[in-house]
């Protein structure tokens, strides 16, 4: 089997296993959700047992039924896009709620992530090369935000940019005085506004650990044998550092951020916490607290899915920088 074969079918295996496990673990958890919004709507009047069917049947089909029947209604709502109605949201789907909660997360995770990454190993790439130097000397110091707990670090900004000088807002995703959410400038500009601080705070507490890695892989990558014949060959400084040293040292630092990257799905719960940002982070924490199953088992596949196709793509392109990974697969 080739390559690209090997590495789908592992990707499908696991996909499978994944789905399985979110099949099973909401009904291994104590709690109904029919009874939960059957007690919702009890509140406004009585509920007679048709309606109680009526909801069961809404809420996922009977839950009577055997665990296999229940199983292939299951895959074949994941099939169809049909993930069930939401608790929380009710009578809202599933799909469309995470469908307007994704693109806040990704929007504001992604970026903050990719840019965390890049200057992380931009930063790496230079103190490895340059050991000794002023920005050598700095890692200690910016590996010091990733071992402050985030919540602190996420507060603190927010009370001094925030609270003190006002220069950026307390809370939200965007201006509320826009009715409309929607590809407008005026709207693209407030959530910019109110996504820059989040996004300073991702960046800070994240992007020491890519600049620690990276350096550590440049100091190691500069003692082989093949960086010493470039450097005896009379090849520029910048060749052999970009071409030589960091295309290797890099190779660990991909993996990782392939993993960072499908996370980027499941949004920072307590990045939206603190700043009251609308993400998946805040859906599912909501989904948890109102013990709303359908709309837990959503986001569960989509972080999975998530996290499965950047892992994918990534191992991809690993094998397409490195060819040794294709030898040894």
């Amino acid at each position: 089997m080739s390559y690209l074969g090997r590495k789908l079918a592992f990707y499908l295996v696991a996909l499978w296993g994944a789905l399985t496990i979110n099949f099973l673990l909401p009904r291994l958890l104590p709690g109904d959700p029919v009874e939960i919004l059957i007690q919702k709507l009890a509140a406004r009047g009585p509920v007679t047992p048709e309606l109680r069917d009526s909801i069961a049947l809404l809420l996922g089909g009977d839950s009577d039924a055997p665990l296999i029947v229940q199983y292939a209604d299951y895959l074949r709502g994941i099939v169809t896009g049909d993930l069930g109605v939401s608790i929380t949201y009710y009578p809202q789907p599933v799909l469309e709620i995470i469908g307007q909660a994704l693109p806040w997360t990704v929007s504001l995770i992604g970026i903050a992530t990719v840019l965390a990454f890049l200057v992380g190993i931009g930063l790496g790439m230079l103190a490895g090369w340059k050991r000794g130097s002023w920005l050598d000397n700095l890692v200690p110091v910016t590996t010091m935000f990733q071992a402050v707990p985030y919540f602190w670090l996420a507060l603190l900004l927010l009370y001094l940019f925030a609270v003190v000088s006002s220069v950026f807002p307390v809370s939200g995703g965007y201006d509320y005085v826009y009715a409309s959410v929607g590809w407008n400038w005026d709207f693209i500009q407030s959530a910019v506004y109110y996504g820059t601080l989040p996004a300073i705070t991702i960046v800070v507490s994240s992007f020491g650990g890519w600049l620690l890695g990276m350096r550590n892989m440049m100091v190691s990558t500069l003692s082989e044998d093949y960086i010493v014949t470039a450097e005896a060959k009379g090849l520029r400084p910048t060749r052999i550092m970009m071409r030589y040293a960091a295309r290797n040292a890099i190779l660990p630092s991909v993996a990782g951020f392939a993993i960072s990257l499908g996370f980027v799905v499941s949004g920072s719960i307590v990045t939206e916490q603190v700043f009251s940002y609308p993400g998946i982070g805040s859906t599912l924490l909501q989904a948890v607290n109102n013990s709303d199953y359908a709309l837990m088992q959503g986001v569960f596949l989509v972080i999975t899915v998530a996290v499965l196709g950047a892992n994918l793509i990534v191992d991809l392109l690993y094998g397409l920088v490195d060819p040794r990974t294709r030898a040894r697969s």
